[in-house]
C-alpha cells in the first residue's frame, strides 16, 4: 500500500499542478472570449474537443490499459532487450498511422467538424473558424499518441513523474498565449490559442523524448511491420480505446447533440473542465498508478495482493471523489461564477484588460451542467479504478461490451431528453451512462471472481456518505452568506466562494475523522509513502 501512496501522490501532485494551471488557462479563456454570445468561443472548443479526446485517451490510460502489460510481459520474458524491439515497433506503427491520418484531417478538415458539431452548419462564420481551429491543432494529436508511447515506457518503468509533469507545458503555452493576445479581436485569440495548443503538444513530447533517454532508452525508429507482438497489440488495443475512452466518447456525442444549441459546446467544455480537477487529481493518477501495479502483481500469480489494492483504491477513491461532488451539485453556479466572472475579471485587469466576457447566462447554465456532471463523479473516478483490473488481465474485451452498452445509453438518453431539457441533457446523459458502465463493469469483475467487496469497503462508503450528507448541509448554510462574507474579503465574491470551499474541506475532514470515514493513520501512511 505505501508504494501505491508514493506513486499516487508523485502523480497527484504533477497533476494538481498542471490542473491548477489548466484553472487558469480556462478562466482567462472564458474571461477573453466568453462563451454563449461569441462563436469563436464555441468554434474553438469544438475544435478542441477531437485533439483532447485523444490526448485523454493516450494520457489517461487507453493506450496504456494495451501498451504496457505486453511491454511488461516482454520484459519479463525476454528482458529489455526484446522490450525496447516492442517499443520501437509501437514507434513506427502510430508515426506510419498518424502521419496518414493527420493528412487526411488536414485536407477534409470540414467533413470532420460535421461530425463533432453538425449543429455549426447553421452557421458559416462558426464553421468556418472551427474548421480552420481544426486544421491548426490537430497535429497535436500525433505529438500525444507519441507521448502516450514514451509515457507508456516511462510508466513500465515505475518513472511516473515526466508523463504527470507534461501536460503543464500545454497550459503554460495556452496562458501565454491568451495573455498576449488578451486585447485582440476574439478571431485572432482563437486562432492564437489553437496555435498554442500545438507548440504545447510539441513540448510534451520534447519533454517525455528527454525523459525516456534519460533513463537509458533510446527508441529507434523501424519501418513499419505487422509482427505477431503488434498484431497482439492491435487485438487487445482497440477495444481498449472503446472501454477507456467511452467516457470522452460520449463527450464527443454530446458535443454534437449540444451544438444545436447557440452556446451549449462553451457551456459544457467549461463544466467538463471544472469536474477535471478532482478527475485528475485522484481518478486518472489512481488508474496510471494501479495498472503497471496490477500487472506485474498478476504476472506473479498474487491474486489476493491485486484484490486488496481494488478494494483499497475504491475507497481511498470515494473518500476524495464524493465530497468534490457534492461540491459540484452545491455550489455549481456560486463556482462558474466566482471563475470565470470574479477570477477572470480581476486575473485580465492585472494584464490590463477588459472585463470578463462570462455572462450571468453563462454562469447559470454552466453552473447546471457542473452539477448534473458531479453527481457522476464518483462514477468517472471508480472507471479508473476497475478498468485496469480487466487490462492487466489482458481482458479488453469484457471492458469494451460495458463501454459499448454505456455509449449506447448515452446517445439514446441524451437525443431523448434534449428537446425538453437542451444541452443539459447531455450532461445528465454522460453522469447516467458512466454509473451504468461502471456497475457493469464491477458486476463481471465479481462473477468471474476478482472482485470481491470487503466488509471494510462497504463500511467505509456508508461512512463516507454520511460525512457528505454533513458537508452538503454545511455548504448549503455557507454559500447562502456569500455577500456577507465577502464583505470581509475586500468585497470580492470569489474569495468568498474560495473562503467556503476551503472550510468546506476542513469541515469533511474533521466529519470524515468523527464518523469513521477516514482514520488519522490513512493521512500518516500517506504522507510516509510520498516521503
Amino acid at each position: 500500500m505505501a508504494g501505491l501512496l508514493k506513486s499516487l501522490a508523485t502523480v497527484s501532485g504533477m497533476t494538481m499542478l498542471s490542473r491548477v494551471l489548466g484553472f487558469v488557462r480556462q478562466v482567462l479563456i472564458a474571461g477573453v472570449v466568453g462563451a454563449g454570445g461569441n462563436p469563436v468561443a464555441d468554434a474553438f472548443w469544438a475544435a478542441f474537443r477531437l485533439p483532447n479526446m485523444f490526448r485523454r485517451l493516450f494520457a489517461e490510460g487507453a493506450f496504456h490499459a494495451a501498451f504496457i502489460p505486453l511491454f511488461q510481459g516482454e520484459d519479463v520474458k525476454g528482458g529489455a532487450e526484446d522490450a525496447k524491439r516492442f517499443a520501437e515497433e509501437t514507434l513506427a506503427g502510430l508515426v506510419f498511422v498518424l502521419t496518414l491520418l493527420t493528412a487526411l484531417v488536414e485536407i477534409a478538415a470540414p467533413v470532420f467538424v460535421f461530425l463533432i458539431a453538425s449543429g455549426f452548419s447553421d452557421d458559416p462564420e462558426k464553421f468556418d473558424l472551427a474548421t480552420l481551429y481544426t486544421r491548426i491543432m490537430f497535429p497535436y494529436l500525433a505529438c500525444m499518441s507519441l507521448v502516450g508511447l514514451y509515457s507508456g515506457v516511462l510508466n513500465s518503468l515505475g518513472r511516473f513523474a515526466a508523463s504527470a509533469a507534461a501536460p503543464i507545458a500545454l497550459n503554460v503555452f495556452m496562458i501565454a498565449a491568451v495573455v498576449a493576445f488578451a486585447d485582440a479581436e476574439t478571431p485572432r485569440v482563437g486562432a492564437a490559442l489553437a496555435w498554442s495548443v500545438f507548440a504545447g503538444g510539441l513540448a510534451q513530447l520534447a519533454l517525455l523524448w528527454y525523459g525516456a533517454r534519460r533513463q537509458g532508452w533510446r527508441l529507434v525508429l523501424r519501418w513499419p511491420r505487422l509482427t505477431p507482438a503488434m498484431k497482439r497489440l492491435l487485438r487487445l488495443g482497440a477495444p481498449g480505446f472503446v472501454s477507456a475512452g467511452a467516457i470522452q466518447i460520449n463527450l464527443i456525442i454530446g458535443t454534437n447533440i449540444a451544438s444545436q444549441e447557440p452556446g451549449a459546446v462553451s457551456w459544457l467544455m467549461n463544466a467538463d473542465q471544472l469536474y477535471q480537477l478532482p478527475l485528475a487529481i485522484f481518478g486518472i493518477a489512481l488508474g496510471i498508478v494501479l495498472l503497471p501495479m496490477l500487472s506485474r502483481r498478476l504476472k506473479e500469480g498474487d491474486e489476493a495482493g491485486a484484490a486488496e489494492t481494488i478494494n483499497r483504491s475504491l475507497e481511498l477513491s470515494a473518500l476524495l471523489a464524493f465530497p468534490a461532488a457534492t461540491a459540484f451539485i452545491v455550489l455549481g453556479a456560486p463556482l462558474c461564477d466566482a471563475l470565470f466572472r470574479g477570477l477572470a475579471g480581476d486575473a485580465l485587469a492585472l494584464f490590463g484588460g477588459r472585463g470578463s466576457a462570462f455572462t450571468e447566462h453563462d454562469v447559470a447554465m454552466t453552473g447546471a451542467a457542473l452539477a448534473l456532471f458531479g453527481w457522476g463523479l464518483p462514477a468517472f473516478v471508480w472507471h479508473k479504478v476497475f478498468s485496469p483490473a480487466f487490462f492487466a488481465r489482458e481482458d479488453t474485451r469484457s471492458p469494451m461490451n460495458a463501454a459499448l452498452v454505456a455509449i449506447g445509453a448515452n446517445t439514446g438518453l441524451a437525443l431523448a431528453l434534449f428537446p425538453i431539457f437542451g444541452f443539459l441533457s447531455v450532461a445528465f446523459a454522460t453522469a447516467a451512462a458512466s454509473w451504468l458502465q461502471v456497475g457493469l463493469l464491477a458486476r463481471r469483475l465479481h462473477r468471474v471472481g476478482q472482485f470481491r467487496p470487503s466488509a471494510r469497503l462497504a463500511g467505509r462508503l456508508a461512512r463516507i456518505l454520511l460525512a457528505n450528507a454533513g458537508l452538503a448541509a454545511a455548504l448549503f448554510f455557507a454559500v447562502q452568506h456569500t455577500d456577507r462574507l465577502a464583505g470581509f474579503l475586500f468585497g470580492r465574491e470569489w474569495l468568498a466562494v474560495a473562503a467556503i470551499c476551503a472550510g468546506g474541506v476542513v469541515v469533511y475532514a474533521g466529519l470524515a475523522l468523527a464518523v469513521g470515514a477516514a482514520r488519522l493513520s490513512d493521512y500518516k501512511s500517506l504522507a510516509g509513502g510520498a516521503a
